[in-house]
Formats: structure tokens, sequence, C-alpha cells
């Protein structure tokens, strides 16, 4: 065991966009580690083989509502309801976003592509955050879910209100995401109202007449489900693209190998998941005493897994800090692992794919706008200022 302190909760510039070398530290002084956090005391997992572990055992490492607290005022469907009850849930889930109904949504959402790309092709420069990254899986989500599209612009501000919230302590932090997420449940329930109204082609409408284990779902189940699905759709897919992209704009020896050769990007999607892990880390909670590492984690204690470290832990990856697109078993956890794997996985490794695809066919030299530094956010790794000129 290996105890590490934590000056604040604010990393430095360098560290958010360059956080592999933190990781390695981490790591060099333990694959477990206890650290004091503004949050209190925290009990940080950085080796792969442990992460695993952790992820993988959801009776010890709960992912109950006290691990990670967003403005819910209920456990959020599923991810925060453990097996037995969790596999109920997955069951009906599971389906909607299988390989095969993902792939019905593949020709809008390369058509929606396309139409972001033109609006930004001629000028030869842009935000890409702002023009494409963010757009992209706001929409297909939203039409997806069944929520507004002309109503996007609010609800980003909305999820970012719980995932970046505008504030500096964590009892601001808390008071500022509580009243988010109030008004995110107000905005669900007045989706709802409507659809139990009058019922359309969209998941909501489906919830609605639902069944788990035999039970009908309740409209406290239909609104947690869609609470979470809420903040992951409109966050997720835009913070890795983010990321994707920042990333060949500055190695452009990555970027041609993509334009030269688009068989590739389905590999390079899942080394720079690897790499980038864009959801840096998620956090469980102990249910019993137990040991991890050989360190004893007592029982109701935060434990964060942080995903970005063992996916690039050397003692699982062969020149674990190279970024290789040809890199032949590329298990990564970026998308977590056990039970409570993302539900939206296919989902979003389509929405990249076609994404990549169409950028690298209209678009493909770019580079950085001259004088630009990016700034990452913390935690969910996304870069707002993603200035790039061809």
């Amino acid at each position: 065991m290996s105890e590490l302190a934590m000056g604040g909760d604010e990393l430095d510039a360098e560290s958010l966009a360059h956080p592999q070398p933190m990781y390695k530290l981490l790591r060099d002084a333990a694959p477990v580690v206890q650290m004091d956090t503004p949050l209190g005391a925290m009990t940080v997992v950085g080796g792969d083989t442990e992460a695993r572990h952790v992820l993988s055992h959801p009776e010890i490492f709960s992912s109950e509502m006290d691990a990670v607290k967003i403005g819910q005022v209920r456990p959020l469907i599923p991810l925060q309801v453990d097996p037995p009850e969790h596999r109920n849930f997955r069951k009906l889930l599971d389906p909607i976003f299988a390989p095969r109904q993902v792939a019905l949504l593949e020709d809008n959402t390369r058509a929606l592509v396309c139409g972001l790309i033109s609006a930004v092709v001629e000028q030869r420069q842009c935000n890409f955050h702002a023009a494409i990254a963010e757009p992209l899986p706001s929409t297909v989500f939203l039409q997806l879910l069944g929520l507004p599209v002309y109503r996007a612009a609010e609800f980003i501000e909305l999820k970012d209100g719980i995932i970046r919230p505008p504030v500096r302590t964590v009892a601001e932090r808390e008071a500022y995401v509580a009243k988010t997420g109030e008004r995110i449940y107000a905005v669900l329930q007045e989706v709802i109202d409507e659809r139990k109204a009058e019922a359309q082609d969209d998941i909501i409408s489906m919830f609605l007449h639902a069944e788990v284990d035999g039970h009908r779902l309740t409209e406290e189940d239909v609104l947690d489900i869609c609470y979470l699905f809420f903040l992951a759709g409109l966050d997720t897919v835009t913070a890795s693209l983010d990321c994707m992209i920042a990333y060949l704009a500055q190695h452009p020896e990555h970027r041609q190998q993509l334009a030269d050769d688009p068989s590739l990007i389905p590999h390079a999607i899942e080394e720079m998941l690897r790499w980038e892990s864009p959801v840096q880390g998620v956090v469980r909670i102990t249910t019993q005493d137990t040991e991890l590492g050989g360190c004893p984690i007592g029982k109701h204690e935060l434990v964060s897994i942080i995903i970005g470290s063992a996916n690039t832990d050397e003692g699982t990856w062969e020149e674990s800090d190279v970024v290789n697109f040809d890199r032949a078993a590329n298990r990564h956890i970026a998308f977590g692992g056990g039970a409570h794997r993302c539900l939206g996985s296919h989902l979003a490794r389509m929405e990249l794919r076609v994404a990549l695809e169409e950028w690298h066919k209209a678009v493909p030299d770019y580079s950085l706008a001259p004088g630009i530094e990016l700034l990452y956010s913390q935690n969910l790794r996304q870069v707002e200022n993603l200035e790039l000129v061809w």
C-alpha cells in the first residue's frame, strides 16, 4: 500500500492535456494508493489488473448511488443498480444499442456528419468542437431518445452543469449540481407527460410501455433511465471525438495514415480510446472490508478506478507509451468493464468511425490554428477551443 496526497482539486493544463506521465508516477508508487482529495480519503486504482478486478466485482465494489452524486434523487438505471437487479434492466436496454440496431442509424448519422462538414469546409478553418463534435452526437441521441433537437443548446448547458459546473468549492459544486439536476428532471418529466398523452417512435415512448422481470416500468424508472441517458448521450462521444481530432491535429504522421488508408480508422479509434481515455475514471464504493493490491480498504469507502492509467499500464501493454494504429490486441477499458460496461459502446464506435471517415475524406490535411494551446477539461476530457485550419 502507498499513500499519496493530492494538493488541490484542479490539475494544471499540462497534466490535463498529457496525463500519461502523471499516471506512470502513480503506478510507480503502487498499483493501488490512498489519497487525500477534496472529497476526502479515497483509494485510487491505477494498475490495469487491479482496475479490471474492481470492475468485475460489483458485489464488493458497488456502483450504487453513494459512489457518485450527480444531481440524481434515486439510483440511475442501470449504472447505479448492481446485479442481480442490474441484469434485468440490461435485458431491456441492451437490444436498443445492439450492433444490428446501431447499424440502422448509420446512414442518417453519415448524412448529418456530411452536412456539418459541408457548412465549414470552404472556410478552411473551424472550431471542431462547436462545429462537429458537439452537434453530431447530441443530434443523434436526442432524436433517438425523443427529446426536441431544437433545444439542444439548452440541454447541453444542463449537462455541463452536472459534469463541468462553474464552481470553485465542493460545497458550491453540490449545490449547483443539485439545482441543475432538478431542472433536468423537470425537462424529462415534461417530455414523459407528452408521450403519455401521445406516443411517438422514440425510446421514451417505448419505456412507458416496457416491462422488466414481468413488471411494468414505473414513471420513476423511466426518469432514472433517461437521466443517465441524458448525461451520457450528450457528452461522452463529444469528448472522445474532441480528444481524437486534437491528437491527430498534433501528430501529422498519424493523421496522414488515416487520410491514406481509411480502413485503419476502426483500429485507430480503439488505440486513441486507449491512449486518450476521454472518460478518465469511474468511482465505486465498497460493500465490505476488503483488500486490493496489498492495500486494505474499509467498508463504505470510495474507490476511484483511473481508466487512463490502466489503459497505459506497461505491465499489460507492450510499448504502452507508443500510439500504434496497427496494435494487434487492444483490450482497453475505455468503456469500463464488468456488468456495468458502457451500454452505448456500439453507438459510440459507429459515430466516431463515421465522423473520422467523412472528416478525413473532406479535410485530409489539417492542424491546430497558430498560437492555440488546447485546454482540456478535467475528469471527462473535452476540448472546447479545438481551433483547426486547413
